[in-house]
C-alpha cells in the first residue's frame, strides 16, 4: 500500500488540476519509497524533492493563472497559502542539501499539506471554475 493512496475524495473534477494533484501524490509516494530502501540515494531523493518543489510551483502558476483571469474572489488568501507552502518546501529542500537526511518531518509535511490543500482549499474554488466552465 502506498504512503499516500489516491482518493477519489481528491478529484475536482478539473481534469488538468486533477492530473497535477496525481502527479504530486505520485511523487510523494516515490519519495517515501526511496526512503524505506535499504540503503536511499541521495541522488535519486534530490532528483524526486527538486522535481517536487519544481512541478509543485508551475501547478501553482496553472491555479492562480485561472484565478487571475477568471476572478476569483479568494485568490489572495489562495495564493498566501501557496507561497507558504513553496517557502516551506524550499526549505526543507535546502536543509536536504546541506546534508540532512529525509524525514519523516519531511513526508509528513508533504503528505498533509496536499490532503488539507486539496480537500479544503482547492475544493473551494471548483464551484466558482466550474461556473466560468472551466472542466
Amino acid at each position: 500500500m502506498p504512503f499516500m493512496p489516491w482518493s477519489d475524495a481528491f478529484v475536482l473534477g478539473i481534469e488538468s488540476i486533477d492530473n497535477q494533484h496525481r502527479w504530486l501524490v505520485e511523487a510523494t509516494n516515490r519519495l517515501y519509497d526511496e526512503i524505506e530502501t535499504r540503503n536511499p540515494e541521495r541522488d535519486v531523493l534530490k532528483e524526486i524533492l527538486e522535481g517536487l518543489v519544481d512541478y509543485t510551483v508551475n501547478h501553482f502558476i496553472v491555479e492562480e493563472d485561472l484565478f487571475n483571469r477568471l476572478g476569483y474572489p479568494e485568490e489572495k488568501n489562495h495564493r498566501a497559502r501557496h507561497d507558504e507552502f513553496a517557502r516551506q518546501a524550499l526549505e526543507l529542500l535546502l536543509r536536504f542539501e546541506k546534508g540532512e537526511p529525509v524525514s519523516e518531518e519531511m513526508l509528513g509535511f508533504l503528505q498533509d499539506w496536499l490532503i488539507k490543500h486539496i480537500l479544503r482549499d482547492d475544493k473551494a474554488y471548483v464551484p466558482f471554475l466550474k461556473e466560468k466552465g472551466v472542466n
